[in-house]
């Protein structure tokens, strides 16, 4: 059984404050569905975007390309749930662009 975006999120808002960063939802989607991004803030006026990619079963993984303008990561947010209102978008705030993730993160070129 999976679970649901807003139990995944409230997670990981409490594993990114035992790490020592901020988290917090920067958009709220549909509470029994959708996808969750998330935003890591480099604090810097750079971001990078993680966008979940699924293997086998229920295991989850991340895709990201490297960090970039945080604007361009805001737009590619705008694009995403322009075209899926159910997306969640949790912003974790962090200078060394760590987050509160157990699942593995591949990064794109």
């Amino acid at each position: 059984m999976s679970l649901t975006p807003r139990v995944y999120i409230q997670a990981c808002i409490r594993a990114a404050a035992v790490r020592g960063c901020a988290a917090q939802v920067a958009r709220r989607g549909f509470d029994g569905a959708g996808a969750v991004l998330l935003k890591l803030n480099r604090l810097d006026g750079t971001a990078q975007l993680l966008r979940p990619a699924w293997t086998d079963g229920d295991h989850r993984r991340w895709l990201a390309r490297p960090p970039g303008p945080e604007a361009e990561t805001d737009e590619e947010i705008a694009r995403e749930t322009a075209r899926d209102p159910d997306i969640w978008v949790l912003e974790i705030e962090d200078r060394e662009g760590r987050h509160p993730l157990d699942e593995p993160v591949e990064l794109l070129t």
